[in-house]
C-alpha cells in the first residue's frame, strides 16, 4: 500500500472511531485497552521490519507488513478512543 492510501485509510479509520470522543462505558473501554497483537504476530512484523530496513523485502511480505500496520494503526484509534472515555469518565 502506498503511503498516500495508508494515510486516506487512517483517515477513514480516524473518522469512523472517533478516537476524540470518549463515549465507551468503562468495561467497553478497558477491553480495548487490553487488545494486542499476539508474540508471534510482533516477532513476525519485527523480521519483516528487519527486511524492509535491508531492502530485501519481496512484495508479497511488503503486503502481510502492510496488513500488520494497518491493523496496529486501527487498534492506536481505539485505544486513543479508550483512554479518552475512560479520562472523561473520571473527569465528571
Amino acid at each position: 500500500m502506498s503511503p498516500l492510501m495508508a494515510e486516506c485509510e487512517a483517515e477513514i479509520w480516524s473518522r469512523t472511531i472517533q478516537p476524540e470522543n470518549g463515549d465507551l462505558s468503562a468495561d467497553a473501554a478497558q477491553a480495548l485497552l487490553g487488545l494486542k497483537l499476539r508474540p508471534a504476530d510482533v516477532q513476525r512484523v519485527n523480521q519483516l521490519s528487519e527486511k524492509a530496513r535491508q531492502g530485501t523485502l519481496s512484495d508479497v511480505e511488503a503486503q502481510e507488513l502492510d496488513s500488520y500496520l494497518n491493523v496496529g494503526r486501527a487498534l492506536e484509534l481505539l485505544k486513543a478512543k479508550a483512554r479518552q472515555s475512560l479520562r472523561d469518565r473520571s473527569a465528571r
